[in-house]
């Protein structure tokens, strides 16, 4: 049996990865393509049409020129000065150091970033909390984008492991129309929310040759060895395991740490219980899933298809690696074992994992029975856009509490921010832009407000708060009497680009493909629950002088579309920002 962490040191690591604090004591691809060639690197302000053969999503375009035209500070290769990013490895934010800087080796001669993600199983529909993740890459990567990068996105598809199997069984189903069928669901469900396509989703079936290369390899290093036709990695080969999630294996238990590999891990003998499955050895009730290899009839462990697609289409080392943050400890533990084992050099520079889902406050997953699909729970176009706005609109490393009311709110966000573009866009007509003036001048501390916040290891909350803060001026000037003296359609238009601006990476303003017309804007909702909750606990912050997180409080309501209003003598209130 392979070594676990006991749950409350699975605990301890999840809350310091959400909040920063110390812890205590596939290319997507049909049956029918006949190769892999990657396409060219999905990038801001391509006009061609993506791998998986739809347009790219709604603003997607080229920032960087925008941001220099701006005045704001670039470095030598054209990129946004002072990305910082939360690196899981180190347990704090650095500044963001692409490994191709200075060398122009992306698209347009900038500089390359290579981003490689974990998708989804493909045996049903991914949950609302597969979504956050997919989400955060997509908010990562259109960030970066806006930053001045080229970024070369890669996110896996796992087509074979023991759930498919069941299901395949369960179904009476074969492997590809089960995986087919579930594939082409996760792509419609990524338009649906706006997600830009990665340039490839490679699938495990489709790659058995890369992983039994590289299980060959590790075991001519004595990385690896075969025990009953299965082959393992030996954990005591490599000196740092552990390093990614800090494991202290004193304060761990025997059990099944293969995550999604094996039914029955007693039934697999390893010479250590730390050891980690490469290849299965077959068994009867694999059915059809095999395949013959120079290593026997099997299939692959889950973890070497993450080390054996990264590396063909991102190289032996890549910049960033990015999942959900339950997949810190096995998978990507064992991912940077096997693959810094076999090419001898550093697997990934960053780690960005996210923080979970929660259905009223209980953590969201299939084996508890309470995850909700995409499909089930956005039934309209105005919910899609509602949920991308309640997840980007997170601080993405923070746990994340759905609730029908979390969801109301970003709903009445949403129409509210519909209401007033479409103010703007009356007004704006086909003007120009204004380059001075009142509107001009709060549309440009906007977007400095807003760079600043994503700068801050994509801190989303500050970043909607600084957009509200220009819909909360602009619609007093829009509701003024004498509208023309106050909000020209020079003022409207410039007030339109920095909303257009910022949208590229917060990707709100779109059409979700598959519904009925979009609800037009209409009268703002009441302030749900959980942030009436926060009024307290900011006023206990303020109490005790704790006013960093008074004034997180606040940023989070006004990212919300709600501010707060202190009443002398009085409890504080949530006013709708009109």
């Amino acid at each position: 049996m392979a070594a676990r962490l006991r749950p409350q040191a699975v605990i301890a690591l999840a809350l310091f990865f959400c909040t920063g604090s110390p812890a205590p004591a596939d290319a997507f691809a049909l049956r029918s393509t006949p190769a892999f060639a990657p396409a060219a690197p999905y990038t801001l302000g391509l006009g061609a049409r993506a791998a998986c053969g739809r347009a790219p999503p709604t603003g997607w375009r080229t920032g960087a020129r925008r941001a220099r035209s701006a005045g704001v500070r670039m470095m030598a290769d054209g990129v946004l000065e002072g990305v910082m990013l939360f690196n899981t490895m180190k347990r704090d934010k650095a500044l963001f150091v692409a490994k191709e800087a200075g060398k122009a080796s992306g698209k347009d001669g900038k500089t390359k970033v290579s981003m490689y993600t974990c998708g989804p199983t493909v045996y049903d529909f991914a949950h609302i909390g597969n979504f956050r993740a997919f989400l955060t890459y997509d908010l990562l990567k259109r960030w970066l984008a806006y930053a001045g990068y080229d970024v070369d996105h890669v996110c896996n598809l796992t087509d074979v492991d023991d759930k498919i199997i069941q299901r395949m069984q369960r179904d009476n189903i074969n492997l590809q129309a089960l995986t087919d069928k579930f594939a082409q669901a996760f792509m419609d469900d990524l338009a649906t929310l706006n997600i830009v396509p990665a340039r490839i989703y490679p699938r495990a079936t489709q790659h058995i040759p890369e992983m039994v290369e590289m299980i060959s390899g590790l075991v001519e290093k004595g990385s690896a060895y075969e025990k009953d036709g299965s082959y393992y990695f030996s954990v005591e080969s490599f000196p740092t395991y552990g390093k990614l999630a800090r494991l202290n294996f004193d304060d761990m238990e025997d059990g099944a740490a293969e995550g999604g590999g094996i039914t029955d891990p007693s039934e697999f003998e390893k010479a250590n219980s730390r050891d980690f499955a490469l290849w299965k050895a077959y068994k009867e009730q694999d059915g059809e899933v095999f395949w013959e290899t120079k290593l026997g009839k099997g299939r692959p462990g889950w973890h070497i298809e993450c080390s054996a697609m990264s590396r063909r289409y991102l190289g032996d080392s890549f910049d960033i690696h990015a999942g959900g943050v339950d997949l810190t400890f096995p998978h990507h533990e064992n991912e940077i074992a096997q693959s810094e084992a076999f090419c001898g050099c550093e697997y990934c520079s960053v780690w960005v994992h996210n923080g979970f889902v929660n259905i009223n406050n209980e953590k969201m997953s299939k084996s508890l029975g309470n995850f909700l699909t995409v499909r089930d729970t956005l039934t309209t176009a105005l919910d899609a856009r509602a949920f991308r706005y309640l997840v980007v609109s997170s601080q993405y490393r923070a746990g994340l509490n759905f609730t029908p009311e979390s969801l109301s709110s970003a709903r009445n966000t949403v129409k509210r921010l519909d209401k007033w573009r479409a103010k703007l866009q009356a007004v704006a007509g086909d003007a120009e832009a204004a380059t001075s003036g009142e509107v001009k001048g709060h549309a440009d501390s906007c977007i400095a407000g807003f760079k600043e916040a994503m700068k801050d290891d994509m801190n989303t909350p500050r970043a909607c708060a600084s957009l509200f803060s220009l819909i909360k001026a602009t619609e007093k000037l829009l509701n003024a009497d004498q509208v023309s003296s106050k909000v020209d359609a020079a003022g409207a238009a410039a007030a339109l680009a920095a909303l257009g601006s910022i949208d590229q990476v917060l990707g709100m303003c779109y059409d979700p493909p598959g519904f009925a017309e979009a609800s037009s804007a209409s009268e703002a909702e009441e302030a749900p629950a959980d942030l009436k909750k926060l009024l307290g606990e900011r006023l206990e912050a303020k109490a005790g002088k704790d006013f960093a997180r008074a004034d997180e409080i606040r940023d989070a309501c006004q990212a919300r579309g709600f501010t707060i209003k202190d009443v002398k003598d009085g409890p504080s209130l949530l006013v709708p920002i009109q």
